[in-house]
């Protein structure tokens, strides 16, 4: 390189560092990170933390003492030089010429912040950058705004940087508030962080040994009096410093999950300068309802159960409570580190009453609409006991969570509707279009979490508004959308809230009954992989989902089995004070409606015939009218059964009570034993016989369903490979014949029910009476 070269590169050199030194003096820190305490003050974890490292909060205005102190060990002409102390860097310069060697460094606060912003090696080149820096940065800002900053970065020890946090954890106390025993203590660690370690007895005496200097220091320059001295030096021998407190391992997720809302820039806006996070976590709980949790799955483990979750929120506020992701987060054979809220499952059962709450919102369906619940649904759905309950009200169809009343309700509404409606719940972000899941959409067959499941359920707990959880005290309140009305939310809570309305299908006393009000759902997917339950009370609302982290099936664990368990433990443990069953007023009825005592088979207003009545509640004019004619008294000859005539005598005429069902119930009340009004003769049919081709008698097959392909089981008996037929004849007749492609193959009586052995090829079946020429539609069937 030529001596022009080097010339021009020097030129080029100088005039590059004025700039270099502008970015190099920049006043650059890491964000404030957050100190994360319950809603009592506990600790719960630091969070935001960058590489490690905590704390950067803004000094502000410099408290006084703060000031002195630090400035008496750390720069003492801090306010008469220009960011470098040309005395300091004389007796450093001599002092490491005499001693051979590096004894002393004459750093300024300014050039301890230029080094603390660009760490590097400590040589003598960087050196001279770092005074260059610190005048510069000094000529920029000012003195207090480079001291300010010092106290904001500068390392105290345990990951801990700026004396606001430090304060905080160390003292729990904020800075302003520090007596002069205090600051000297905590001044008197940054010389040495590693040594003077607070949380330790060694560190601790070696930080008050240097605090009891600086305070010498101070009174010797007059900045203390006597008094504050001696009290200072009594006070700073006996401080108090608080255990560095752990992240309770009960609250990993739950802190994780709210270091996720933390971060958002519209929280961080909201939170003050310092941020002490006071999280709406209750410590006591997440530890009583972890331990619960933690207990249960070991109950269930050999059932198949391998992990569990819990969202507890206070129902008015929505505040986040207790939070437990998973039973143990260090458990690797349970894959304890996932955060089971926020994974999406299949919650079986647990999205039905969001379709009741849409079929009623658009008028589909009133609390007196029968349901029908007697054979399989459309697509082949069937309930989960494979039982079938006859005409059902809504309220008793939800609240044994049948399958195929729910089914028809989506086919009623519209697939579309329904997918729609859950999507503003906030139970699916709607990337997969609604004809992927179809009716499953009433049995599971979208996934949620349990953290969105809760969220929509508190539409229902908080009269039709759609809730946003709360994590923290101060948080921003988002507007709450309201996604039903409130008469159908509170339809709903009374639906969910029966313990009556769940017979036959649960017995009373059992998982989802409490001695006060609360609204419950349970829910079960495919096979037993999850078990859920939802279920919110007057104060609370809760979730749980257990199951197996591989989607293995459990055995036979049911929703009501294990997760409404779990729910009722955490619930009656909150309810502690009313355990007594002394407040069961219910929950409040939609405003301005009327009670009406419906009969539970007609939804038609109940009679002294009506062997099991509801209550339910009607807005005015839209009640109903007609008394229940289904159930009918008649006097009967006890010696033949048939009706009483004139002739019989008084000793032998009873008084009994018949159900008089449409005949597409016919089926479904022999199965149930109903009794069936008497006719004339012991064979008559219900209503008229149809006789001739002019008569009125209507058939339609039931079962099977036209256009059904079906498979033959190789390991299914052949004697138990059969096909049910099942038909419909309004009015009732006697009799009607079965035919199977084209031959008669059976004469049934009433309610025309019979089985034909599987054979394989195309098939058609007819329904014809055995007296007159109306038959029904020919059904088609292929078996392979």
């Amino acid at each position: 390189m030529t001596r022009r070269h080097i010339r021009a590169a020097l030129v080029l050199g100088l005039l590059a560092l004025p700039g270099f030194l502008l970015w190099r003096s920049r006043l650059v820190a890491p964000p404030a990170t957050f100190l994360v305490r319950d809603r009592h003050g506990r600790f719960l974890g630091e969070v935001g933390g960058e590489g490690g490292a905590f704390g950067y909060w803004p000094v502000g205005t410099l408290p006084p003492r703060v000031v002195a102190a630090t400035l008496a060990l750390e720069d003492r002409r801090f306010w008469r030089h220009p960011g470098v102390d040309p005395v300091a860097l004389g007796r450093a310069l001599v002092q490491n010429l005499r001693g051979g060697r590096r004894v002393s460094g004459a750093s300024t606060v300014a050039m301890q912040v230029a080094r603390m912003q660009h760490r590097g090696p400590r040589t003598y080149l960087r050196k001279t950058f770092e005074a260059l820096t610190a005048f510069v940065m000094t000529c920029r800002y000012g003195r207090e705004a480079v001291l300010a900053h010092y106290l904001r970065i500068v390392p105290y020890g345990n990951r801990i940087h700026g004396i606001a946090y430090a304060a905080r954890r160390y003292l729990d106390k904020p800075v302003e508030d520090l007596s002069w025993a205090e600051t000297a203590f905590l001044a008197a660690i940054p010389q040495a962080p590693a040594r003077t370690n607070p949380f330790v007895p060694g560190g601790r005496a070696r930080a008050v040994k240097r605090g009891r200097a600086i305070l010498d220091h101070l009174f010797g320059h007059g900045v203390m009096g006597r008094e504050e001295y001696d009290l200072a030096c009594g006070q700073i021998t006996s401080l108090l410093v608080p255990p560095a407190g752990e992240r309770p391992r009960d609250a990993i997720h739950a802190v994780l999950r709210l270091e996720e809302v933390l971060r958002d820039p519209a929280a961080r806006r909201a939170l003050p300068r310092r941020p002490v996070v006071n999280a709406t976590l209750d410590l006591a709980l997440q530890e009583e309802v972890a331990w619960m949790t933690y207990k249960a799955i070991g109950a269930w483990e050999s059932q198949g159960a391998g992990n569990a979750a819990v969202i507890v929120l206070d129902r008015r506020s929505s505040e986040v409570l207790a939070w437990v992701g998973s039973t143990d987060y260090f458990d690797p054979r349970h894959a304890g580190a996932i955060d089971y809220t926020r994974i999406p499952r299949s919650p079986g059962s647990a999205l039905k009453p969001f379709v009741y709450a849409l079929a009623l919102e658009r008028g589909e369906i009133t609390p007196a609409t029968v349901l029908d619940d007697l054979h399989r649904g459309a697509g082949g759905i069937v309930n989960a006991d494979e039982l079938f309950l006859g005409p059902l009200l809504p309220r008793v169809a939800l609240a044994n969570s049948r399958n195929v009343p729910a089914a028809d309700l989506v086919a009623r509404i519209g697939v579309d509707e329904v997918y729609s409606f859950l999507r503003d719940l906030g139970l699916h972000q709607g990337r997969e279009p609604a004809r992927r899941y179809g009716l499953g959409l009433a049995i599971g067959g979208l996934p949620v979490t349990l953290e969105s499941l809760v969220r929509a359920y508190s539409a229902l707990a908080l009269d039709g508004r759609l809730a946003n959880l709360v994590w923290y005290d101060g948080e921003s309140p988002r507007a709450t959308p309201r996604v039903l009305s409130e008469d159908t939310a509170r339809q709903m809570a009374l639906f969910l809230s029966d313990p009556m309305a769940r017979l036959p299908s649960f017995v009373r006393m059992g998982s989802t009954e409490y001695p006060f009000p609360v609204a419950v759902k349970t829910g079960t997917s495919s096979r037993f992989r999850d078990a859920w339950t939802v279920a919110f009370s007057s104060r609370y609302l809760l979730g749980v989902w257990v199951g197996d982290p591989g989607f293995r099936s459990m055995n036979r664990l049911t929703g009501y089995r294990s997760a409404a368990e779990l729910a009722q433990r955490i619930l009656l443990h909150l309810h502690r004070d009313q355990t007594q069953g002394l407040d069961d007023v219910g929950f409040p009825p939609p405003r301005g409606f009327d009670a009406v005592r419906v009969c539970a088979l007609t939804g038609e207003r109940a009679t002294d015939a009506c062997d099991r009545v509801l209550v339910e509640w009607f807005r005015p004019g839209e009640e109903p009218v007609d008394e229940c004619r289904a159930h009918v008294r008649l006097a009967v000859d006890v010696r033949t059964g048939r009706a009483a005539t004139a002739r019989t005598p008084h000793r032998l005429i009873e008084v009994r009570t018949f159900v008089d069902l449409p005949p597409r119930y016919a089926a479904w009340a022999a199965a149930a034993g109903l009794p069936r009004p008497p006719g004339p003769t012991a064979t008559a049919p219900l209503g008229p016989a149809s006789t001739g081709d002019g008569g009125a008698s209507r058939l339609r097959i039931l079962s099977p369903e036209n256009g059904v392909h079906l498979l033959l089981d190789p390991e299914t008996p052949a004697d138990r490979a059969t096909l049910a037929l099942k038909a419909v004849v309004d009015p009732p007749v006697p009799q009607v014949v079965w035919y199977v492609d084209g031959r008669p193959f059976r004469v049934v009586d009433y309610p025309y029910g019979a089985r034909w052995k599987l054979t394989p090829g195309d098939h058609v079946f007819q329904a014809r009476l055995a007296q007159g020429s109306a038959a029904s539609a020919l059904v088609r069937v292929q078996i392979d």
